[in-house]
């Protein structure tokens, strides 16, 4: 039970810069005023967001602690010592949902071992929205993350999941570091069946938003330039 604990809200962001209440439903918003403790990956692009979301909210008044790759796994526990003295804490992810392709997961999952309540607010995830508007398997699908940076690594897992594309009927996704996306669409019409179905959704949500499912004999002869744009890669052999 977790009688006399504060919440763990899961708050999702923008995925780009676009006005945040285009994206976000105005309950956030009353979360971010009603919540001062923060777990988040950068602390200047949060105070930026909570200053957007709600301009009246004392910044000082914030209290932050700072989830990334340089933080200590033991101190993590004590992050969410305000829930149990009875404070609400809001987990933030740098973009989209948090704990989705994000270090807030471990936050989540001690939590649970905590009892304390987790609540996911509604927010966009690049993934689920790019799988949406891809016209594969919503069904039976697999998130990937990153693939292999050597060359032939990557070649060899992009093989692999268009086999577990085909032999599981499993729709494969996955992500990029935004400056090598020209370079991974360019392998995966090196690697893959000429028949297999590829999506690239970049720049979701925003004005500049990209979307398109195709061969890959059909992106061989289609010019899009990816650098630097936030991408998902989603691929399907039937």
């Amino acid at each position: 039970m977790n009688y006399g604990k504060g919440k763990l809200y899961l708050i999702p962001t923008r995925l780009g810069d676009n006005a945040p209440l285009e994206v976000l439903p105005i309950s956030i918003k009353r979360i971010i005023e009603n919540v001062d403790y923060y777990i988040v990956e950068n602390e200047k692009t949060a105070r930026r967001f909570i200053k957007k979301i709600s301009s009246g909210k004392s910044q000082p008044s914030l209290k932050i602690n700072i989830l990334n790759k340089f933080t200590e796994e033991t101190e993590l526990p004590d992050y969410l010592n305000p829930c149990l003295n009875g404070k609400n804490v809001g987990l933030l992810s740098e973009a989209g949902c948090p704990a989705i392709a994000d270090p807030g997961a471990e936050i989540v999952k001690i939590a649970h071992q905590k009892e304390i309540q987790v609540v996911p607010l509604v927010g966009p995830s690049s993934i689920l929205l790019a799988l949406m508007s891809s016209g594969m398997n919503g069904q039976n699908f697999a998130f990937n993350g990153y693939l292999p940076i050597e060359k032939s690594e990557r070649k060899s897992a992009l093989k692999q999941l268009e086999r577990l594309s085909f032999e599981k009927k499993q729709t494969q996704i996955f992500i990029e570091t935004p400056y090598r996306n020209n370079k991974m669409l360019e392998d995966i019409c090196a690697s893959l069946n000429v028949h297999t179905r590829v999506c690239v959704a970049c720049d979701i949500t925003l004005p500049t938003e990209y979307i398109k499912t195709q061969t890959v004999k059909e992106w061989k002869h289609t010019t899009v330039d990816l650098h630097k744009r936030p991408s998902i890669f989603i691929i399907q052999k039937d």
